[in-house]
């Protein structure tokens, strides 16, 4: 017996991992037989069975199967039934877990298991009739599209010869009666059925052969029978006045137009990514030994001193060592004003240095730059179907058999029930010309590429089309505190010392505990304690306690530093403190207390100031104005929070939050029946911005939170937020209105074009136009500006 499928297997670690593998395996449906090979972590299962029901049993285990994407750029595609039968094609490989098959940016998206190649992906699409390969590393979209589309020379050249054969219908308008002699009109329809659209007959006759249909396959038999039939008059009759050929060639003619507007239509959608991709400078001048050296950019390398003069693109990202400057980061975060910069201060490769010479010490090169990053984010984005892609899915899937079958019964009905034969024909032909799948699959991806490349230029990045469609239905933003709503670098307002205590010595102390720690108020109390002349206590044995502070050793005796929560773990009495804490807290300002651990005693406390961000309560301002609740989530005390909310107008505060615990409270909102966004900054955010239906990260936070989350926000301002949502609704809008058209289109015009009432020439300029409007209508999202930036959109 053949195996039907191995699949390699990771995390398995001895016999039992091997055996409880192989029970599972064992109890899928289909399965004759699996055995599970431990020294090459593979697994062999003979039956019926699917990867992905395997995929699903081997993580119910606790492993999971190696695996991989590619990315292809797809050729010959026309309409949604195309990219549906690729993406069959594609799903049919063995150990292909997943495909999906853009339209608008002509690309395949698969995920499989490892030891699958490129060329076995190839292989399936071309088998399917249609061409595929892998993208080049690093290459900018090109001018042109990757498939080939007539240029206007094709496009004109069909219009002129078909220009002739119209001339007399429209004449008739006005009263004169005239023909060209039948000879003349076959001789300038022939051009243009067999030469022109010759397209047609190729790609038609590639979806017959996968037993499958598409647009040039109705294209290609209503032109055909307009133009046999014309011949068969021709022939028989020899009437001129009688005969089809114009309605053959104009409707070709037409759609070789749409399918070019088209074309030129959908490269601006990809307008962002170009932009991005403009970017990167191809050179870049190093330092080396003193010597300054003009290198291809491809071979610089980590750690290498980059020189950067004004009015040059920063090459590379990295950190100024020497000079000072103002730095345009307008493409890479939306922000209009150059910012100032100087060492130690980080560059951005892409930005563009306005003043001074600067010096950077290179840190990302290559993939890993931020530029790169946010080009994937788009790109990844723009390459992503929304979930409400599924319907179009289910109609392209048998949009064109269902064509041809009610164009059949128009012909049948037509004829049987007193209509001539000719008639007949021609209005069987306007209902394949009219049908359009092409609309049907550009309607959702066109509006996505057009809606998150706008957002990219302005500093939103939307990594995925779920979280796009996601965030239109918002109702509550959940904003972490520290660093989001506020500017995140706290300072020491206040020392205050209990009696019998220094507070000289209170912040020596605590100084000393926080040696050490990145922590935002660990580096404030050091800052404090160098700006007073105060030399660190020498501590040992500190520990970061999540959530309440640090405990440590100072000449022999523990003490402890954190909050009111710390303090009653460990029975600490603050009493005398109390006010003193109780006006600070008042204030909205953090209250760490320091207390000995041999006599439980508090020995003073130091508070903490953080500003609030300018543009914090705009924000929430303009979130209440798109009907939007807004909800505080912090691990800082109820005083502190309580008054930054009252600040900003937040509906809610929740205070006093463990990290680990913010996830909890997210959920516990999501269950309340609200789709909830979470936004936030720091590594402890991102267990909460994963729980949340759409994560807004900050860029300026970690890196962590930005990988968890759905969104970015390229500058660390939270009227970001508004905007994001705002661009959400109206692409999701523009998907609505796109199907709403594309349906209508082919509703409405294919029960006229059966009942007679559609000409098919009429028909075939109704086809050709219904996708240039639908991708037309897409770009308008690229006038969408945010508040901040003109306060129209």
């Amino acid at each position: 017996m053949k195996p039907s499928l191995s699949v390699g297997i990771q995390g398995m670690t001895c016999a039992s991992c091997a055996a409880r593998v192989e029970k599972v395996l064992k109890q899928l449906p289909g399965v004759i037989d699996a055995t599970v090979n431990l020294a090459t972590e593979t697994a062999t299962i003979s039956g019926e069975v699917d990867l992905a029901s395997v995929q699903g049993a081997i993580e119910k285990a606790g492993f999971s199967i190696p695996t991989e994407s590619f990315t292809l750029t797809i050729s010959g595609m026309t309409c949604a039934s195309c990219s549906a039968r690729v993406e069959k094609a594609l799903h049919k490989v063995p150990g292909v877990l997943d495909a999906s098959v853009n339209l608008a940016t002509e690309q395949a998206t698969v995920q499989l298991a490892q030891g699958t190649s490129a060329a076995t992906l190839i292989a399936a699409v071309e088998r399917a009739g249609y061409g595929a390969q892998l993208p080049q590393a690093n290459s900018a979209p090109s001018d042109t599209p990757v498939r080939v589309l007539p240029d206007w020379w094709p496009v004109a050249l069909a219009i002129c010869l078909s220009l002739p054969l119209i001339m007399p219908m429209l004449g008739s308008l006005a009263g004169a009666h005239w023909m060209l002699p039948g000879w003349l009109q076959l001789a300038l329809a022939t051009p243009v059925q067999f030469w022109l659209g010759a397209r047609f007959y190729r790609a038609g006759w590639k979806a017959l052969r996968a037993g499958s249909g598409n647009m040039d396959l109705l294209v290609a038999v209503g032109t055909s029978a307009a133009y046999g039939l014309s011949v068969y008059l021709l022939l028989t009759r020899a009437d001129p006045m009688h005969l089809y050929f114009e309605a053959s060639a104009v409707v070709i003619s037409l759609v070789l137009l749409g399918k070019w507007l088209e074309a030129r239509a959908k490269r601006q959608t990809t307008e962002a990514i170009r932009a991005l991709q403009a970017l990167r400078p191809l050179t870049a001048r190093v330092r080396v030994e003193g010597i300054d050296r003009d290198l291809p950019i491809d071979a610089i390398r980590i750690g290498d001193l980059v020189v950067i003069r004004p009015g040059e693109r920063v090459p590379v990202d990295g950190l100024i060592e020497e000079g000072t400057s103002q730095v345009d980061e307008s493409l890479l975060t939306g922000e209009s004003l150059p910012v100032d910069k100087q060492p130690g201060d980080t560059v951005t490769g892409g930005a563009i240095n306005a003043q001074g010479v600067l010096v950077a010490r290179t840190s990302a090169v290559g993939a890993e730059t931020t530029l790169a990053r946010i080009i994937r984010l788009v790109e990844n984005a723009q390459a992503a179907k929304a979930p409400i892609q599924r319907l179009v899915d289910k109609v392209s899937a048998v949009f064109v058999p269902v064509v041809m079958a009610i164009a059949l019964l128009t012909f049948i009905g037509w004829w049987a029930w007193g209509g001539s034969a000719e008639q007949a024909i021609l209005n069987a032909v306007a209902v394949l010309v009219i049908a359009c799948p092409c609309a049907l699959g550009l309607a959702t991806p066109t509006a996505i590429m057009a809606g998150t490349g706008v957002a990219a230029r302005h500093g939103i990045l939307i990594k995925d089309a779920e979280a796009l469609e996601l965030a239109h239905r918002i109702s509550t933003v959940v904003f972490d505190k520290t660093g989001t709503l506020t500017d995140g670098t706290p300072h020491v307002i206040a020392c205050v010392a209990a009696a019998g205590s220094d507070r000289d010595a209170v912040l020596a102390l605590a100084a000393g505990l926080q040696s050490g720690s990145e922590h935002p108020l660990a580096r404030a109390v050091l800052a404090e304690a160098s700006a007073m002349g105060i030399a660190p206590r020498a501590a040992r044995e500190q520990q970061a306690l999540p959530g309440r502070g640090i405990v440590g050793e100072v000449a022999g005796e523990t003490y402890w530093l954190g909050n009111r929560r710390l303090m009653q773990d460990n029975q600490v009495d603050p009493a005398e403190l109390n006010a003193a804490a109780a006006e600070h807290e008042a204030a909205g300002r953090s209250v760490s207390w320091l207390a000995r651990a041999a006599d439980h005693r508090a020995l003073g406390l130091l508070a903490f100031g953080d500003a609030v961000k300018p543009s914090a309560a705009q924000a929430i301002i303009r979130l209440k104005s798109l009907g939007i609740a807004s909800v505080m989530l912090t691990g800082d005390n109820r005083g502190a929070a309580e008054a930054a909310a009252s600040t900003l107008g937040i509906d809610r505060v929740l205070a006093e939050v463990l990290p680990a615990d913010k996830a909890t409270h997210v959920g516990q909102l999501k269950r309340a029946g609200k789709i909830i966004a979470m936004v936030g900054d720091g590594i402890n955010d991102a267990p909460a911005l994963a729980a949340a239906d759409v994560g807004i990260a900050l860029s300026s936070g970690s890196d962590v939170a930005m990988h968890t989350a759905g969104i970015t926000l390229m500058r660390g301002d939270p009227a970001l937020v508004a905007d994001a949502i705002d661009i959400s609704r109206r692409t999701y809008a523009k998907i609505r209105q796109n199907l709403f058209w594309a349906f209508v289109y082919n509703v409405v015009g294919i029960p006229l074009a059966a009942a007679g009432l559609l000409n098919p020439v009429i028909a075939g300029a109704a086809m050709a136009f219904s996708s240039v409007s639908v991708v037309s209508n897409a770009l308008l999202l690229r006038r969408w500006r945010p508040d901040g930036v003109s306060g129209k959109k």
